[in-house]
Order: C-alpha cells, then structure tokens, then sequence
C-alpha cells in the first residue's frame, strides 16, 4: 500500500532525512523508533504531505504521490493525528470530528459513529470544547477526528505522548483492533519501546536521518532496537 523509497529531505541546509526506505501494508503495523531529533516527524510529514522531499518516491497503491499536497493525499485515504495533536480547542467535540469529513467526498459526508464505540468517552463529551477536555481525551479525539475520514493507512505520530497509562492501554487496544481488521495500514512513531514492541509487526530505527535497523519485529535484536532509542 504504501512504500518510501531512498527519500532525502531538507529544512533549508540541514538535511533531516538521508534515504530513508519504509513500507507498510493492510493489517501490519509499522513502527517508527528513535530518539528525539533523529527524523521521525520529518518521516511523517513526507508521507503525508506537509514536508516536500528532495528526491526518492512516496508511492500509495503503487501510484506516485510525492508531489501531491496533503489534502490530495486525505483524499486518497491517508489520515494522519500529528505530535501534539493539533485539535481545535475552541470548538466542540462534534464540530472537531466534523472536521474530519473534509477529506471525503459530499456524498460520503456522514459521521462514522463507530467512533464512539472505539472512544466512548467522546460520546458523552459531543458538546464540550476540545481545550477543556485532558491530554489523554483530547489524544483520543485526534484519532477518532482521523478515522472519521475512514482512512486506508493511518499515521500515529508518538499517540502516548504526555498521557496517562489508562489511556495508554486504551490507545494501545484501539490501534491492535484497527489492525487486526485488516483492511488498514498503520504506521506509529513511538518512543517507549514496551509500547512498540507489543504493537508492532514491523520496525523501522532511526538515527541522525538514516535508517540504522529494519524489518518484521520478530526478526530483530529487541535490545538493539532499545539501546538507539536510548544512546
């Protein structure tokens, strides 16, 4: 579904990624691991559309995609729930996962209630603001907000950041069944390796732009893998 191929990007004269190779497909989770400041968002942001690559391929059901903006790459069943999550403080549960419908079709426009199967808590919560909701509320309704638009590969960039571990393990059951149907790709940037490890049925290390480990998580040094998310 979706393959990265030898990408280089650039933010002015500094170079964040040096041939950066990734793959992921329906029901597999890849993940992304590194320590900070080694190119994982600036990854993310290539796959998606908010960062221009310099050279290499973005490919998406075998089609090029690397010169489409992100809304086109929306269309195409690409959902992404950055860092920090972004979500719109000052309105409404509703109207934030309203938002999500943008990338669809006006005939498809309608809200994908199953949602509220997956994060019930955003049910109760429909009229309230998304800035007065908790880290970890406001973490689930950026991925709720994401699969509202019933995406085909959907882009987690590090969903655990700054919550609670109740949440963490909710998060954590979500992205398993999201997999286990099978018709989803999921790529997960994470930085707690025991999070990862349950997760992921591919990994990807980075280290100062390049790609220094790769391939199925049970093919892999776990303590390797953990050792350049910590040095």
């Amino acid at each position: 579904m979706l393959n990265v191929e030898k990408i280089d990007l650039y933010y002015g004269a500094s170079q964040a990624l040096r041939g950066v190779s990734l793959a992921a497909k329906p029901g597999r989770i890849t993940c992304v691991l590194g320590r900070n400041g080694v190119g994982k968002t600036s990854l993310m942001r290539a796959i998606v559309g908010r960062s221009p690559i310099a050279s290499g391929k973005v490919e998406f059901d075998g089609a090029d995609i690397a010169g489409q903006p992100a809304f086109e790459r929306a269309r195409l069943g690409i959902a992404y729930v950055p860092q920090g999550r972004e979500i719109f403080p000052l309105l409404t549960v509703e109207e934030n996962l309203r938002t999500g419908l943008a990338a669809l079709p006006r005939k498809t426009r309608s809200m994908n209630t199953e949602v509220y199967d997956l994060f019930p808590v955003l049910k109760d919560m429909l009229g309230r603001r998304g800035g007065d909701l908790s880290g970890g509320q406001q973490q689930q309704l950026a991925i709720a907000r994401a699969l509202i638009m019933r995406p085909r590969l959907l882009v987690l960039d590090e969903p655990t950041e700054g919550i609670q571990p109740s949440i963490i393990k909710d998060i954590g059951r979500t992205i398993a069944l999201l997999r286990d149907r099978g018709g989803m790709a999921i790529v997960l940037v994470e930085q707690y390796f025991d999070f990862a490890r349950e997760l992921a049925d591919d990994m990807v290390v980075l280290d100062r732009g390049e790609v220094v480990m790769a391939g199925a998580s049970a093919d892999l040094d776990h303590e390797a893998v953990r050792r350049h998310m910590t040095i």
